[in-house]
């Protein structure tokens, strides 16, 4: 994860600055990695409702640059793997031994239509609001870089725009609530120098819908199998049904703008 972080910010990516690194529990009991501070907001709905257009404009065209800093990272010799997003996540569902039409209906019609893949990029993992430390000028740093790993860059572009990382905003802006996806999109090909394929992309936003889907029930089965008892995981655990509605409409051709 430190190499991770210091190979992006030779890439360009703002990240907080390591301080100190270890594997070997033997200093503080666990594997440590401490890094500056950093000043900024980092919960979503405060930070939304302190933008003004002109704001929201200038942060959604970082958080497109700071991604393509990230998808140009050299990752070699880190010792990362390609993870398969489709396959893991219909492993995962598997595993809590219970299911719903839709996420059945859904796993197959994503691998009868997979697209072709892109060039293998390294990925943030849970690129999103809520992870990024905002402040008067924008993005301040990329946060939480625990999930990376080696995949294809439609995986970051598309979590980034699922209703839940939106926080109420409404469709017209789907990427973060800060702006329109399509806006979202050309601003990264603008910073990163390639083309994004809206149908690829299309594919890779159902994915992170049922991925947020398979979360959430994940999350549900915390709390009901008494591993741990708890309001809010009960609560993302009814956002099932949400995700349930996302991919219908996103599989019939709707979705976030």
């Amino acid at each position: 994860e430190a190499q991770v972080q210091q190979r992006a910010a030779a890439a360009g990516a703002p990240v907080p600055h390591i301080l100190t690194a270890d594997d070997s529990p033997a200093a503080l009991g666990n594997p440590y990695l401490i890094c500056d501070a950093v000043a900024g907001e980092t919960i979503a709905p405060r930070i939304l409702r302190g933008l003004d257009d002109a704001a929201r404009v200038r942060l959604l065209e970082q958080c497109a640059a700071a991604l393509a800093a990230i998808h140009r990272t050299d990752y070699e010799g880190i010792g990362l793997e390609p993870i398969d997003e489709l396959a893991g996540w219909r492993t995962r569902l598997d595993e809590i031994g219970d299911t719903t039409a839709t996420s059945e209906w859904a796993f197959r019609r994503l691998a009868d239509s997979r697209p072709a893949s892109s060039p293998k990029r390294l990925v943030h993992g849970d690129f999103r609001m809520g992870n990024l430390i905002v402040d008067d000028s924008g993005l301040a740093a990329v946060l939480d870089w625990e999930l990376t790993h080696i995949g294809e860059a439609y995986e970051d572009l598309a979590w980034f725009c699922i209703r839940a990382w939106r926080f109420g905003a409404p469709e017209t802006l789907g990427a973060g609530g800060l702006g329109s996806v399509e806006t979202f999109l050309r601003a990264y090909e603008q910073a990163s120098e390639t083309s994004v394929d809206r149908d690829a992309f299309r594919w890779w936003l159902t994915v992170a819908t049922l991925r947020w889907g398979v979360i959430c029930r994940h999350q549900a089965e915390r709390h009901l199998s008494g591993e741990a008892r708890s309001v809010e995981l009960a609560a993302i655990g009814r956002r099932v049904s949400e995700t349930e509605w996302d991919i219908l409409d996103l599989l019939s051709g709707g979705g976030p703008q």
